[in-house]
Formats: structure tokens, C-alpha cells, sequence
């Protein structure tokens, strides 16, 4: 049990087992060969199932269907509509339904956990522990068998051998709970050997995962939500100041190593194509498309674009969504943006910042934002953490008592 202002000590286990199986069905289908072969119909029902299973266990929680205001949740509600129009309108097929009603339950499930979602860690907390378990199947496929995970097929990355997960999620996973966790030991929520034994491994991992987008978005991502922090906190000052002057020594003394790192061994001009990126962009753009396909999208479908992966949030965004979801899309993250920047300084609006922040970052490189991902949940963790505590907000709603009349010849204290 933790105190009282982090909500812990409100919020029912069950939300954590919630949480960690809308974690579970984020973690996709699609991925590297694991040691032993898992066919993609028996990992597509495991996620599914895990799905499902939130939403009844996030119903049993909360029985009474009470929920509470979130433009968070609110506007990702918003985005169901464009997701169903453009799959109903262009005939996308049963595969883009399915995937709008995966996103609606997921949707829903948010909305039910929405009730604990009071600005304390209690969902940071949570999902920590669910990627940090995501992580050790990571390692303990390292350790039983190095060639499956870190395979030629990957250019020796780091890769999910016992559950099929690719360089790219393993980094995102070993970012985000790194951030979050110097941030909750800056704020005096955990101890420092608490605090080593998960940040230690995940940088170790994301190290093998030679993934760029998850290291520069933890690295830009903790500047700023360190630096939103640094002037009521000395903890986060010590923290900044020698972390501009290890950066610097580094940047000197290891800068070839840091650039070789950062090439993986590409030629510099498959690095400026971010790895052959641009060239589907291009086409994607330069793709015909009719005023319904151009608003409302093509239907939500696997983040790809002729047979190949888009790895942009907002291209995929645009391709299946729209315009309109982009427009959705984009005032989730400002609204966000703006409400953490209202926040006083705390350590909730620092890991809100951090969120939202890498969020942005990554999904320039990254698909996710607009269906069921990683992403939302990070996203919702934020929201989680800039809801105003219900106490607080039923004290700001409640009338004022009346004031008494007193007359006129009982103000005075004279007695006579």
C-alpha cells in the first residue's frame, strides 16, 4: 500500500490485471521466429481473448458503469467514426470491421477504467511492472537461446525469441519504463535498488535493440519532463546538470561510436531514406484517392501501404483515417500537451510530459496513434495522470453554504 495521494490505496487489483491484459493484446501478432514456432492464429486468439477478458474483468470492477469526464477518451470515441465510415464506405472487407470493433472494445474498457484515473502513479506503476514482465521474456530468450534473439534476419537486433516481438517494440517498452521510472526516483516514489533493477536491464536491452527513435525519444522526452521539475526540485537539478555534462563528455570522447551505433552499418544514404521510409511516404502520398478516401480514409487495416509498412503515425493515420483522424488525432496530443503545461509543477505532470512527449517523437518513425497500441495506453496512462483528483473536483462543483443573516445590532462585540 502506498499513501493516500497516489490512489492505490483506492483502486481495486483487478484494474492492474486489466491493464496488464490490454498490454498483453497490444503486443501484436506479427513479429521475429521464436525458439518454439507459435502460429500467428494462436497468438491472434491470445490477444484477442486477452481483450475481451479486460472488458469483462473492467465491467466486473466497475458494475455500475461509472465513468468519469475524459477529452482523452472522449476524443479517441470520436475517432471510431471516421474508422467505421471509411471501413463500411470502401468496402475495406470483414479484417477493417474487425479491427473497428477491437478498437471500440478497447475504447470501452478505457472508458470503465476511467473511474480510477485521479492524477496519482497508480497507472504508471502498473505499467512498469506490465512492460517490465514483457521485457524479461526478452531476456530469458537471450538467455536460452542468443541466435533466435539477435538474428541475422534483423541485422543481429535484439528480438522477442519466446513471444514474437521485433526491435522496434522492445526499444519503445525499454524507453518508456526507463523514463518513467528516473522519474518516479526523482520524486522520491521508489528507492534507488528498486529503481537499478529495472532501469539497468531495459537499457541494457534497448542498448541490443539498436532501435534510434526509442533512445532519442527517452532522451529528448526526460529533458523535458526533468526540466519541468528543476525548479522545485533539487533532486531534478543534480539530475540535469550532470546529465548535460555527461552528454557533453560523451558527444567528445565517443562520438564515433555513437555514430557507428546510430548507422548500424547503413550507408548514409539508406540512413537519410530513414531506412527506405521516405520512399513509401512518397508513394503514399502521391496514391489518387477519391473526397471520401481523402476525409474519411480506406479503412483501418495493418499500417501498410503496397504490401510495405508505413512507420508514420500520421501517414497511417491518414491513409486509413483521414484527414478527419488526423484532425482527431492531432487534438489528442494537443489537448494533452496543453492541459500538462496548465499543471503545476508535480511529479504527474513530469511523467505526463515524458508520455506525451516520446509519443510525439516516436510517431514520426512509428505507427500506432490512431488504432489499439502501445501508444494509446501510454497516452492514457498521461490522461490518468492529469485528471483532477475526484475530491478536489467535487469540492470545486459544490455550492457554497449560505451565509447567515446577522443583524445589524449583533456585530458589535461591545456588551452593554
Amino acid at each position: 500500500m502506498t499513501s493516500a495521494n497516489t490512489g492505490t490505496d483506492r483502486t481495486p487489483k483487478i484494474v492492474g490485471a486489466v491493464w496488464g491484459l490490454l498490454v498483453l493484446n497490444t503486443l501484436g501478432s506479427a513479429g521475429a521466429v521464436t525458439i518454439v514456432p507459435l502460429p500467428r492464429s494462436l497468438i491472434q486468439m491470445v490477444t484477442m481473448g486477452s481483450l475481451a477478458a479486460a472488458f469483462a474483468l473492467a465491467l466486473l470492477a466497475n458494475p455500475r458503469v461509472r465513468l468519469r469526464a475524459s477529452s482523452y477518451v472522449f476524443l479517441l470515441t470520436l475517432l471510431l467514426v471516421p474508422s467505421l465510415i471509411s471501413s463500411v464506405d470502401q468496402g475495406a472487407g470483414f479484417g477493417a470491421l474487425f479491427r473497428c470493433g477491437r478498437l471500440a472494445l478497447f475504447v470501452a474498457t478505457l472508458w470503465l477504467l476511467s473511474r480510477w484515473w485521479d492524477g496519482g502513479t497508480t497507472f504508471v506503476r502498473h505499467h512498469i511492472r506490465m512492460y517490465f514482465a514483457v521485457l524479461g521474456s526478452v531476456a530469458a530468450g537471450l538467455v536460452v537461446s542468443p541466435g533466435a534473439a539477435l538474428p541475422d534476419l534483423y541485422g543481429g537486433r535484439l528480438v522477442g525469441a519466446l513471444w514474437p516481438l521485433t526491435p522496434p517494440q522492445i526499444g519503445q517498452y525499454a524507453a518508456v519504463i526507463t523514463g518513467l521510472t528516473v522519474l518516479l526516483l526523482l520524486g522520491r516514489r521508489t528507492d534507488g535498488r528498486s529503481a537499478a533493477v529495472v532501469v539497468v536491464p531495459s537499457l541494457g536491452l534497448l542498448a541490443l535493440t539498436h532501435t534510434r527513435t526509442a533512445t532519442l525519444g527517452l532522451i529528448v522526452a526526460l529533458v523535458l519532463a526533468i526540466t519541468s521539475l528543476v525548479l522545485t526540485s533539487a533532486a531534478a537539478r543534480r539530475v540535469f546538470s550532470w546529465g548535460v555534462l555527461c552528454s557533453a563528455v560523451a558527444a567528445v570522447g565517443f562520438s564515433s561510436a555513437l555514430q557507428a551505433w546510430f548507422l548500424r552499418g547503413q550507408s548514409q544514404e539508406n540512413f537519410a531514406s530513414l531506412t527506405g521510409r521516405a520512399k513509401v511516404w512518397h508513394a503514399l502520398l502521391a496514391a489518387p484517392r477519391t473526397t471520401s478516401q481523402h476525409l474519411f480514409g480506406t479503412g483501418l487495416g495493418d499500417k501498410s501501404f503496397g504490401g510495405l509498412p508505413i512507420d508514420n503515425s500520421w501517414l497511417a493515420v491518414y491513409n486509413e483515417q483521414g484527414v478527419t483522424g488526423i484532425a482527431l488525432v492531432a487534438a489528442i496530443v494537443v489537448v494533452l500537451g496543453g492541459v500538462a503545461l496548465l499543471r503545476p509543477p508535480s511529479l504527474s505532470r513530469a511523467c505526463a510530459i515524458f508520455l506525451i512527449s516520446y509519443c510525439a517523437i516516436a510517431s514520426y518513425t512509428e505507427a500506432g496513434l490512431g488504432d489499439a497500441s502501445p501508444y494509446l495506453l501510454h497516452l492514457a496512462v498521461a490522461a490518468s495522470l492529469l485528471a483532477v483528483p475526484a475530491e478536489a473536483e467535487a469540492a470545486a462543483a459544490a455550492p457554497e453554504p449560505p451565509r447567515r443573516h446577522v443583524p445589524r445590532w449583533a456585530r458589535t462585540t461591545e456588551v452593554t
